[in-house]
């Protein structure tokens, strides 16, 4: 039975006068215990296709035809004080960012009771009960506790899964989830999947699951659906779009995700140029411009949305070619030739690296009493090669951007000892000479926090040349460099007069990378530089990372919670988990057996781009601790479902040689970890 079902629906915003189709011509059906999955790049409409389902687009948008029909009764004509009693009681958001959801001024239960007291007429009494009831559905430990606290007193995992809690506690009977875990961990992401899975078919909902990431979709969703520039590439059951894809659209996205066992010099496919924007889209097919089979006559008819085999449809000219084999699609992986010689020997060494930050509360103030502390980074060593990436995984908390501005000298470290081609590298930014600033730059996670919007890409680039080179530089020489260093990022040179604003975020974060190689540093740390991108515009940046270490042999740290992005890239892999390393090696030691039960419940967790393949997820129980007040003995015990006992609760867990340098912290000897994996 169709929970929701959409006809021919298109929808319109308003830009300098003018009504521009956003979604044109759109159906689509979900039907009671299904979860659709809605994927395309930044742009493509998914939000907006979520929001009119929700009946609650902008002001500047509006619906210029077609049906939404919830359990057969049409939205479309529903008065805003109709959709207020609908809204919670048949129709729940569960949005990408928890925080702005929930308000800061009352506590979790409240916010979740005041839902079923207004829909639901509940008592005070039986919406509080209802609320911890929800709350324990959704895997929160000691609900009742829980539903007494404020967001601010909540990690990101467990206040979405407080997102998720409100949406389901009236049970609705449509769930629309927008991009609900593309922040949390590897490890919270599963669990969160896990929830939306069995709460919505226990409940008989259904859901539209609006992402970028396709692992996820593919592991997640029943059905699939592939909008570009607003308009329905394909739609299929999951299986048939990932095993067989019909529209050269989709083969680029799942030919762009990066796979851990691809080789390390080797280019991922990707798709040529962008979309176009909402007031330029022509009169043929809106992927034609970006299609690498694209004829004469994709640029003058669009194609209609056909139905193709085993219930697919497909929206393109050559769909048949591809089904038959007749015409490839899929462009196969690109070797890449070094073009300059590697620095020798280690770019960065780092030895017992510790840094700890003093946390005081209100009442530590107000009494003048001692902080707490709390050690984020506790005796941490490592070497990074030249001309390789030393990638750095783990868990929010775990330590790994407090490590990585440590060794920028952002949040100098405590103590320990740091050499950069083998000179030593004072701690503190002060110290450091302008040769020490120039072979170690940073790249930020949001470029948007970086870039200085009244500023030209040519100006930002040209201060940085300015500042970072010791040499009196013409502003001819300036100008030269910035062309130089735009075409290395593969951006054009009009770019350089271009502002922040102009630029879409794959780009801003090119201009960024292109800053910090201004001055050819030996060494660039990443701090998660894709995490925000679409999985195609992910692709042109790992490429780039990958040309950049070829061309100018350059070496990485790249900090990142996706794990096949971090194997993709690295050549060699450290594990953290509050504060400590603990475990290390190449991205094959890494991801098989034998390694530490964190990182096997780590790589448990990654979700494969192929809906066939079902791992057993090691299920890791509670949060991660306090780095305030740190477990004794390994610091993973409370968590480890591998446990031996008091030894685990006591004892320091001693670092154990796994063979050709893979290091293990645990106390578990290695012949029987291999054991206990295999079995």
């Amino acid at each position: 039975m169709a929970v929701i079902e959409v006809r021919d629906l298109t929808i319109e915003y308003q830009l300098g006068g003018h009504w521009y189709p956003a979604i044109h011509q759109i159906d689509l059906t979900i039907d009671t215990g299904e979860i659709h999955g809605l994927v395309g790049e930044s742009g493509s409409g998914k939000s907006t296709l979520g929001l009119a389902l929700m009946r609650y687009l902008p002001a500047n948008a509006r619906i210029a035809s077609g049906s939404i029909r919830l359990d057969g009764d049409d939205l479309v004509a529903k008065r805003p004080e109709d959709m207020t009693r609908i809204w919670g009681e048949k129709l729940s958001l569960v949005p990408q960012n928890p925080l702005a959801a929930l308000n800061p001024s009352y506590s979790i239960g409240e916010q979740i009771s005041e839902i079923t007291r207004q829909h639901q007429g509940l008592s005070r009494k039986a919406a509080w009960d209802r609320a911890v009831e929800m709350l324990r559905q959704v895997k929160i430990a000691d609900p009742h506790i829980v539903a007494r606290r404020y967001p601010h007193q909540l990690s990101g995992g467990m206040l979405q899964r407080v997102t998720i809690a409100m949406a389901l506690s009236t049970r609705p009977r449509l769930l629309v989830l927008d991009e609900p875990t593309t922040a949390l961990d590897v490890t919270t992401q599963a669990a969160i999947l896990d929830l939306f899975r069995d709460l919505i078919r226990e409940q008989g909902a259904a859901a539209l699951y609006i992402s970028h990431d396709l692992a996820t979709v593919a592991q997640l969703c029943d059905q699939i659906t592939v909008l570009y520039s607003g308009e329905i590439m394909s739609t299929a059951k999951i299986e048939r779009i990932f095993h067989a894809p019909l529209h050269p659209y989709t083969v680029g996205l799942l030919g762009s995700i990066p796979r851990h066992i691809e080789a390390t010099e080797t280019r991922l496919p990707t798709i040529d140029g962008i979309a176009p924007s909402l007031t330029d889209r022509g009169v043929g097919c809106v992927f034609a411009s970006r299609c690498p089979i694209a004829l004469e006559r994709c640029h003058q008819e669009k194609p209609p949305l056909e139905a193709a085999d085993q219930g697919r449809s497909v929206r393109c000219h050559r769909w048949r070619e591809i089904l038959a084999g007749e015409v490839s699609v899929i462009t196969p992986p690109q070797a890449m030739i070094p073009t300059v010689a590697p620095r020798e020997g280690y770019v960065l060494r780092a030895e017992r690296l510790d840094k700890t930050f003093d946390s005081p509360s209100l009442f530590d103030r107000l009494f003048r009493r001692r902080a707490a502390s709390v050690r984020a980074v506790d005796q941490v060593s490592l070497q990074i090669r030249a001309r390789s990436t030393f990638g750095l995984v783990g868990e929010s908390g775990s330590g790994k951007t407090t490590l990585a501005r440590a060794i920028v000298a952002l949040d100098p470290a405590d103590s320990g000892e740091l050499t950069l081609l083998d000179l030593p590298l004072p701690r503190h930014l002060d110290q450091r000479g302008r040769e020490a600033l120039c072979n170690l730059q940073m790249v930020f996670q949001n470029p948007n926090d970086t870039l200085n919007p009244f500023l030209t890409i040519g100006q930002t680039l040209g201060r940085t040349i300015q500042r970072l080179d010791g040499r009196q530089k013409t502003a001819s020489a300036i100008r030269a460099r910035v062309l130089e260093l735009l075409q290395a990022v593969r951006l054009p040179e009009t770019y350089a007069d271009r502002y922040p604003s102009e630029l879409s975020g794959g780009e801003k974060q090119r201009v960024a990378i292109a800053r910090a190689f201004a001055a050819n540093p030996a060494l660039v740390v990443a701090d998660e530089p894709t995490s925000s991108l679409d999985v195609s515009v992910q692709a042109v940046i790992l490429n780039l990372l990958k040309d950049l270490r070829a061309e100018q042999g350059a070496s990485y740290l790249l900090i990142s919670h996706d794990l096949d992005v971090v194997a993709y890239l690295s050549d060699w892999i450290a594990v953290m988990y509050l504060g400590q390393i603990m475990e290390t090696g190449t991205p094959s030691q890494v991801y098989q057996t034998p390694s530490h039960p964190y990182t096997e419940a780590l790589v448990s967790a990654i979700p494969s781009p192929d809906p066939s393949v079902k791992r057993a997820i090691v299920r890791l129980e509670g949060e991660v601790p306090s780095p305030r007040d740190l477990p004794t003995g390994c610091r993973f015990h409370t968590r480890c479902p591998r446990k031996l006992g008091s030894i685990c609760e006591q004892q320091a867990p001693p670092m154990q040689d796994a063979g050709w340098g893979h290091l293990i912290r645990c106390h578990i000897p290695i012949a029987d970890l291999i054991t206990l994996q295999t079995s």
